[in-house]
């Protein structure tokens, strides 16, 4: 009888031990082609046990049988057993693998030494001309990274067919190398060889890192003419390219024209709409999807949970937090606990946030690098730094470029210098230093430092063809009162034709307000629309408000805020609010703070901005009734702190500090340099005491401003002829702006402020602000 007819049907039907038996009980269980094709077909449904078994009683392997068991091992995940069993391979005399042997082990290399062994061996025996095994090295070395041995081994593989190109350039994708993807890919077209469908999704993914549109729609037509858009791997490819490219208009187009979608498409149609900051369109998708009878996973509830916190609506937050717990993700999935972790943080609870985190089974860096990220972009730049430290003590947890670009933030905001230079000796360590945003995130962390110079340097060895170094660099010199030389360094952006963003002008604008370059701020908002085709937003409008302002051309500002096509916001009138406050202007503050307490009525900075404006006229009826109106709101002033790092410790002073061991110490100098002062002219500005007390009090509180008292702290215990840098939570006040002039000249050293808005320099007597801040 012949038994072989019965392999296919037995296998279909799940019935592999009794045909097994059949052939032991017919004496040919152990015959050479049955015994391979039951290795192969216990493998096939998973029994891994019982196909090494009847690959064990297999008298004479061939390579056959070598390649049945390593793939069995291969296919059910067994990957170090198959490394063993391709060992065992090597070492069995008159035996040897071959090119069908080498694609399926190089599958299971778990590290890349493994993989270099296998290739040796293939080059060894001369299976490197071989497509497949050609391809198979490249997918190796490309899964760990190594893309340059992978595209050596493209490089020298004399015969290429489709699958090696597309090895090749999908490759360079998956690591990040999208120009020499391109490069790859022009070479193909160069050489005739005509794209097919996963050529198609493997190439489109190289558009939006190369923010190439042009490229991505010369594909999409290619894929039209060619009959591929009716392929589901290209369209999603082609939907998540638009979506990335801020198309999301024509990513539904693609989506429309689809007549069969999967899970992956109308994930990438929700995702689509939720990173372009369309929230009610991608909840429309996601109407569509339940009704198509299509179930989410946890890709879905990611966009969701993105989407929530976009709206800042905490209910569906927590609806989907529901979901997720009902459908038992958060045990089995890190991507959803992550996820949960960035919305509630991102809504701004942190608690929540936190709480999630904590009771994550297993941390992975994104989970660390998440809830670090979270505490800084909410203010909480200490428990930011807590949380690296606990990270760095935690075993297989490795820095990489999301924990530095999330914790360099926090170090800026507190003005821990010393603890971002070790980042910076991190990222060169572990190879970042070049990286565009590790880099950014060191210039602005070393600008906001105090160190310019050392921002300047940084920014010259950062690849620079994106907007985003520039913008970081030009925002620095702002913050600093180089207006000039933002300006120069926008030139200089143009010469090199990297292409500004809106973030760029936000920066550029921000460097004219700081310096009073009312003109320059002027003629580069118009030309955001005129040169650059940019449409302004609502941050750029208060970056004008701010300008005109802060130059004291109120009406002209009121009046731009009324001529503004987008209604303003909080920001708006929250510039117009403060130069009100710089210049005086009640009746104008009054209309401001109206508006502001309209549409942020919860923010204690507006209430003390008009309090202090009423304050400097005198008006205390009305200053007392603006704080009333806070306190019955339930609303406190941040208390104003200022910060200086001695003997790599942060000291932090409150205004009237008691309690500091050196108090005495403190008060004594502050006590010595107030009569050097006046005898050097200066006048103490009681306008800026805004409480009604008698003038010998007025005098004492100016003096404990917190500042002073760190500067006092500073000039006690930092070496002579060292720089003293303060940093300050709020904005200097006119006082002790004036009071740290007359300081650094009696002192003869610079003495560094950084306040709420910007750097102050103070060097023998002037400041680098020129008094305009």
């Amino acid at each position: 009888m012949d038994f072989t007819s019965l392999f296919l049907p037995c296998a279909r039907k799940g019935l592999i031990k009794p045909l097994h038996a059949l052939l032991l009980v017919s004496g040919i269980g152990n015959d050479f082609f049955c015994s391979n094709k039951l290795v192969s077909m216990y493998a096939e449904t998973g029994d891994i046990q019982s196909s090494r078994c009847v690959f064990n009683q297999i008298p004479r392997k061939n390579t056959l049988s070598w390649n049945f068991m390593i793939s069995g091992y291969v296919k059910n995940g067994y990957f170090r057993e198959a490394i063993n069993c391709y060992n065992q391979l090597l070492t069995n005399s008159g035996v040897r693998p071959d090119f069908f042997t080498f694609p399926v082990v190089l599958k299971s290399c778990e590290v890349l030494q493994d993989g270099r062994k296998i290739h040796c061996y293939v080059l060894k025996l001369g299976f490197e001309c071989d497509v497949f095994v050609g391809s198979s090295l490249i997918h190796m070395y490309c899964k760990f990274g190594d893309v340059g041995d992978a595209f050596k081994t493209f490089d020298e593989m004399p015969l290429r067919d489709l699958g090696t190109w597309n090895a090749m350039i999908a490759g360079f994708c998956q690591n990040g190398k999208a120009a020499e993807a391109l490069g790859v890919f022009e070479e193909m077209t160069k050489q005739g060889v005509r794209m097919g469908a996963i050529t198609v999704s493997s190439v489109l993914p190289i558009c939006a890192p190369l923010d190439d549109l042009l490229l991505g729609r010369l594909i999409h037509n290619y894929s039209v003419k060619n009959g591929f858009e009716c392929d589901v791997f290209v369209s999603n490819a082609l939907i998540n390219m638009y979506a990335k490219l801020g198309r999301a208009r024509e990513a539904n187009r693609v989506f429309e024209y689809m007549t069969c979608r999967d899970l992956v498409t109308w994930n990438s149609m929700v995702a689509a709409y939720e990173q372009n900051n369309d929230p009610l369109a991608a909840l429309k998708i996601f109407s569509g999807m339940k009704e198509n009878g299509q179930q989410p996973d946890v890709l879905t509830l990611l966009s969701l949970a993105s989407i929530a916190a976009q709206r800042g609506d905490t209910r569906s937050g927590q609806t989907c937090h529901g979901f997720i717990l009902r459908r038992g993700w958060t045990t089995e999935d890190m991507l959803a606990e992550n996820a949960l972790v960035d919305m509630y943080a991102k809504l701004g609870n942190i608690d929540y946030a936190e709480n999630v985190f904590d009771g994550m089974p297993v941390k992975d860096v994104i989970s660390w690098n998440t809830i670090i990220t979270g505490f800084a972009q909410n203010g909480l730049a200490d428990e930011a730094i807590e949380h690296f430290h606990l990270m760095a003590k935690c075993d297989g947890i490795m820095v990489d470029q999301g924990t530095i670009v999330s914790i360099l933030p926090a170090f800026s905001h507190v003005g821990a210098l010393l603890q971002g230079m070790v980042i910076h000796g991190i990222t060169i360590r572990i190879g970042l230093l070049h990286d565009v945003f590790v880099g950014t995130c060191l210039i602005d962390m070393y600008a906001k430092c105090g160190r310019l110079t050392e921002a300047n340097r940084l920014f010259s060895e950062v690849p620079r063809k994106s907007p985003v170094p520039w913008n970081a660099i030009i925002s620095s010199h702002g913050i600093h009162g180089n207006g000039k030389e933002a300006l120069e360094l926008f030139k200089q952006m143009q010469e090199e034709g990297v292409k500004p963003d809106h973030i760029t002008f936000v920066s550029l604008l921000s460097a004219c307000s700081h310096t009073g370059l009312v003109d320059d701020g002027q003629k580069y908002f118009r030309d955001m629309r005129r040169v650059y085709s940019l449409q302004p937003n609502v941050k750029h409008y208060a970056c004008m408000v701010d300008l005109l302002g802060r130059a004291g051309h109120l009406d002209a500002a009121y009046q731009f805020i009324t001529s503004m096509p987008v209604i303003p916001d909080a920001s708006v009138w929250g510039a117009l609010l403060g130069a009100c406050r710089i210049h005086g202007n009640v009746q104008l503050g009054d209309l401001a703070s109206d508006k502001l307490f309209a549409i942020d009525s919860e923010n204690v900075g507006y209430y003390v901005l008009l309090s202090n404006i009423y304050a400097n006229v005198g008006e205390w009826n009305r200053v007392d009734r603006v704080r009333s109106l806070a306190k019955d709101r339930g609303l406190r002033k941040t208390p104003g702190w200022s910060s200086i790092e001695v003997n790599n410790k942060v000291h932090v002073f409150f205004m009237g500090n008691q309690s500091h061991p050196q108090c005495e110490d403190i008060y004594r100098k502050l006590g010595i340099l107030l009569a050097q002062m006046k005898s050097l002219g200066y006048v103490p500005d009681y306008s800026f005491v805004l409480q009604d007390v008698e003038e010998e009090e007025k005098e004492f509180i100016l003096t404990s401003h917190s500042e002073r008292l760190a500067i006092a702290f500073g000039i006690i215990n930092l070496p002579l002829q060292t720089p003293i840098q303060i940093f300050k939570n709020l904005r200097v006040c006119g006082d002790c702006h004036t009071a740290t002039k007359f300081i650094s000249l009696i002192i003869k050293r610079e003495i560094i402020v950084r306040d709420s808005n910007r750097f102050h320099h103070f060097r023998d007597g002037t400041c680098s602000c020129g008094d305009y801040w």
